[in-house]
């Protein structure tokens, strides 16, 4: 392959890349805090400081470390569906659930399926088909599996497509305190740049990782996640 034609290539991945993980992506990620609000409310989120270590925490040992992890294996699942291996649709179907079950909220389970079903209808109407499979494509896929689906559709594989799950997991989580704490943009933009080494050195770690060899240690993101449905006044759906 001629240089410029690899660049060509690469230039436009990156394009796809940059699109997967803009926030106009219709996919309602801006109406949830998973469980900041509630943070929030408790007193325990106040500077941008508390927050950074919060999201660290989560980016080391949180249930996001999981998914991420999972991104692999499932687009391996799809591909070999793309093959022909009908079996591996069960093989994506059971992931699927075994991811959505490590969320231990209600609302967070909802807006897993929420997101992931509006970004395979974006998908579809996007780039038309969604793959060529032997059967029809599943419904009710999650968020990650829905994130792993992209990432074949747009010729994205590993690590860039773990560190986009992250880095837009990250930066919808700034987005939401920026709107809780409050905490200006300005401060905003320094906490993600802070956060950009952990987030390419997890991926790479995750990129390598099987999910169902790992454990989330996020016990005090679940309890706040599950004591989100019980805010008298909520401006986020999680």
């Amino acid at each position: 392959m001629a240089p410029e034609t690899m660049a060509t290539t690469t230039d436009a991945a990156l394009l796809r890349l940059f699109q997967l993980v803009s926030p106009a992506l219709p996919v309602g990620a801006f109406s949830y805090s998973e469980g900041l609000e509630v943070l929030q409310h408790q007193g325990r989120l106040g500077t941008a400081a508390e927050l950074q270590q919060w999201l660290e925490a989560e980016l080391q040992r949180g249930a996001v470390t999981l998914e991420a992890a999972a991104l692999a294996a499932l687009g391996a699942c799809i591909a070999r569906w793309r093959g022909g291996d009908t079996t591996a649709q069960i093989a994506l179907v059971e992931l699927d659930a075994w991811l959505l079950a490590q969320r231990e909220a209600a609302e967070l389970r909802a807006q897993q399926r929420q997101m992931g079903q509006s970004l395979l209808q974006l998908l579809a109407e996007v780039t038309g088909p969604l793959l060529p499979l032997p059967v029809p494509a599943p419904v009710g896929l999650a968020w990650p599996a829905a994130f792993a689906w992209a990432g074949a559709c747009l010729e994205l594989g590993s690590p860039v497509l773990e560190q986009a799950y992250l880095y837009g997991w990250t930066a919808n989580q700034i987005s939401a305190a920026v709107r809780l704490v409050p905490l200006g943009p300005t401060e905003g933009q320094r906490l993600q740049l802070a956060l950009s080494p952990l987030i390419a050195q997890r991926a790479q770690e995750l990129a390598q990782a099987h999910p169902r060899s790992l454990w989330s240690s996020g016990v005090g993101a679940g309890l706040v996640q599950l004591q989100h449905s019980e805010l008298y006044s909520r401006l986020f759906r999680s």
